[in-house]
């Protein structure tokens, strides 16, 4: 394995410890002697596991908390990550279909409460922000915890359940671009002993897309049950159902028109080079399962979780090719066919003992999972779908796609294994880990019409450790390394067999730092994260083989405080130095669509100590770095851009509340990232809602 030399990391670990002591003194200067600590903001993490503040694990955790869910409102998962350090939100512009979500320059694995959402291509799953009561970003490697996963991190939604008082509300909405929607969440007891309780959300919502002609209409409903049987053992039963309709916005732009000039001007960010009438979208997405938590003596603890998802997907999109051509009137177009679903199985076991003996705590985490994804379907692409004209598209002009033609797709994998995670602290400032995990993982990829039936057999073993010490005033420096595997479920047409699995490893290095005088936290880490067999492709067959290494080495800052009674201010910042050998025989450059540095902050004021109840302002603002377009395609950079985002609310009295939420407020017109393509990013978007509350 290739580690990172200390050597080589010394200076950008002088630059980490500079910024950490100026931050440190920066809170330290004005303070009272003999400070009061004050109850911190703290947060945990479900994806780790163990019951751990993220303050204490070493490793970089992001929250995204209800309360920053209902000021944002956001209407998409990748929407409501735009403000987390290290991640890049939509680099392929608003998309209907699909949450894109890189962390640390690499795609991010999805999970709901901790089971995978399974990916093939355009069989994807979506969630619905409405129904999260958190969302966890655990960065970095997370092998050790589930398995197969992205080098760059995982993102968790951890879906709302029933709560211990009983709540309710109703949302309604509307906006600009035809946004409507109706929502409801309510929580109770079902018995008077409160030992069985329910919850359920539900919400129905449509809105036009960013391209002209373009929609979609969403049903979500998510009933979930908690039954207490005793002190020692409690079961939750879960289940989301989620169905959209509408035409996909596929925002795919030739570089001439957005990014360089034309002949013949520049390209309107809503313009629709589909076709509206043929193009369609429909998904219907079902996932059911339990969370069973067990108390088996004082020091352990059992817990089984169960998910099953099924995700019938119908898409038909036609999309332009890209074009560097600036007197080219015309664009090449082709269109993209899926009729099929995939369902998985996700069944993790893990227990957890926690005791003490002198000086000492320990924590023991064993599980095993078992996970079981299939992918099956018809499928179709025609890379000759006829032309449309750049500046006046006029629509019709094509061949319906011959059902004939489909290719019948069968995508198979199955992953079993064992892990184990062991933790100590000593006097409650030392805290240090090591974990291990085994994975034996069955990939299948058949089609009985293009005659392809191929299998591989993959046994990977991953580790992780880790140090934290826990200071007195509340400076917690730490070290981690962690490991991945991600396998590839499609065929290399150069050797005709499955690609071997992507192995990934990351060195992480931070201070996180818990100010006695601050209701808050300041997070500053140094990563650098290496992964193998990355596939290249050559520029003269335009196939794709595993020879390549992609690299990312970066900072992140994060802060998160409530830095006096009516200011609370979330602010992040990273640097992100992405490269790829995916560059048509250049050798190593920048990577395309990650910015290599990224600002944001939002602030939320609360106005009734200035002595106007019930009023709250909020403001954000994200500065998105250059980035570049993919190296194989060209050299060109895209701009930066600053983006301005305001939210104000006013609760009319205990139940009723009213509240404007303008994203883009001065409607920004940029490109959000090039991949030969080039995309848009969102236009201004108004939302006004109302909620009444019981």
């Amino acid at each position: 394995m290739k580690y990172t030399p200390i050597e080589t990391a010394f200076p950008k670990l002088r630059s980490i410890a500079s910024i950490a002591m100026a931050l440190l003194v920066t809170f330290s200067v004005g303070a009272d002697d003999g400070p009061t600590r004050i109850d911190n903001i703290t947060v945990s993490a479900e994806a780790l596991k163990i019951e751990t503040p993220a303050q204490d694990t070493p490793r970089s955790v992001s929250i995204v908390t209800r309360e920053d869910l209902d000021a944002m409102a956001p209407k998409k998962l990748d929407e409501a990550l735009r403000y987390t350090a290290g991640v890049t939100s939509q680099p392929f512009g608003a998309d209907n279909d699909t949450d894109w979500i890189r962390i640390r320059g690499f795609e991010a694995a999805t999970y709901l409460d901790g089971s995978r959402l399974f990916r093939d291509g355009f069989y994807t799953w979506l969630v619905e922000p409405y129904g999260l009561q958190q969302i966890e970003v655990v960065k970095g490697p997370s092998a050790i915890l589930f398995g197969e996963s992205a080098p760059g991190g995982i993102v968790n939604a951890v879906q709302k359940k029933p709560t211990d008082e009983p709540q309710g509300e109703v949302l309604a909405e509307v906006g600009d671009k035809g946004l409507f929607s109706l929502g409801f969440d309510t929580s109770d007891a079902l018995n008077e002993s409160d030992s069985t309780s329910y919850r359920l959300v539900g919400l129905v919502k449509g809105h036009e897309g960013e391209l002209d002609q373009t929609e979609n209409d969403r049903v979500y409903l998510a009933p979930s049950l908690k039954v207490d049987f005793s002190d020692e053992t409690t079961l939750t039963l879960l289940a989301t159902v989620l169905e959209d309709d509408g035409i996909p916005t596929n925002g795919f732009f030739p570089a001439a028109g957005t990014l360089i000039d034309s002949d013949f001007g520049e390209i309107d960010p809503s313009t629709n080079y589909g076709e509206p009438d043929y193009d369609v979208y429909e998904r219907t997405q079902i996932s059911v399962g339990y969370q069973l938590d067990h108390t088996l003596n004082d020091v352990w603890r059992f817990s089984q979780n169960l998910n099953y998802g099924q995700n019938e997907l119908l898409l038909r999109s036609v999309y332009a090719f890209f074009n560097d051509d600036p007197s080219a009137s015309d664009l090449f177009r082709g269109v993209v066919f899926r009729d099929g679903e995939n369902q998985s199985i996700t069944f993790d076991n893990h227990v957890v003992g926690k005791w003490e003996s002198s000086g000492s705590k320990h924590t023991l985490l064993f599980g095993a999972d078992l996970q079981q994804h299939e992918t099956d379907g018809e499928e179709q692409d025609n890379f000759a779908f006829g032309t449309i004209n750049v500046a006046d598209p006029v629509y019709g002009n094509f061949t319906p796609l011959d059902p004939a033609n489909n290719i019948d797709r069968e995508i198979k994998k199955s992953q079993s294994s064992v892990y184990s995670q062991y933790q100590i602290e000593i006097d409650e400032k030392w805290i240090a880990l090591a974990g291990a995990r085994f994975d034996k993982v069955k990939t299948e990829n058949i089609s009985v019409i293009a005659a392809q039936d191929q299998s591989r057999d993959d046994d990977e073993v991953s580790l992780n450790a880790g140090f934290i010490y826990l200071a007195d005033n509340g400076l917690s420096p730490y070290i981690s390394y962690s490991e991945s595997f991600e396998v590839f479920s499609t065929i290399d047409f150069a050797t005709g067999e499955l690609y071997k699995p992507l192995d990934g490893e990351q060195l992480e290095i931070g201070i996180k730092y818990e100010p006695e005088t601050l209701d808050g936290y300041i997070n500053l880490a140094w990563f650098d994260i290496t992964e193998k067999n990355a596939l290249v492709t050559d520029p003269n067959t335009f196939i794709a083989t595993q020879t390549g290494e992609e690299t990312s080495t970066g900072i992140e800052l994060e802060f998160v405080g409530q830095v006096s009674e009516s200011v609370k201010l979330s602010a992040a910042y990273a640097y992100v130095d992405a490269e790829t050998d995916d560059t048509g025989d250049q050798g190593k450059k920048q990577a395309g669509l990650i910015p290599e540095q990224t600002v944001t902050a939002w602030v939320d004021y609360d106005a009734s100590f200035a002595g106007v109840e019930g009023l709250m302002v909020g403001a954000g603002v994200r500065y998105i770095g250059e980035s570049k377009d993919n190296p194989a395609s060209s050299d060109r950079t895209v701009p930066s851009t600053s983006l301005l985002d305001a939210m104000i609310s006013y609760d009319i009295n205990e139940q009723w509340g009213a509240q404007l939420n303008v994203n883009n407020l001065l409607d920004e017109e940029y490109i959000s990232g090039c991949d030969y393509w080039c995309y848009y990013g969102e236009s201004r978007s108004i939302i006004l809602s109302t909620k009444y509350r019981w």
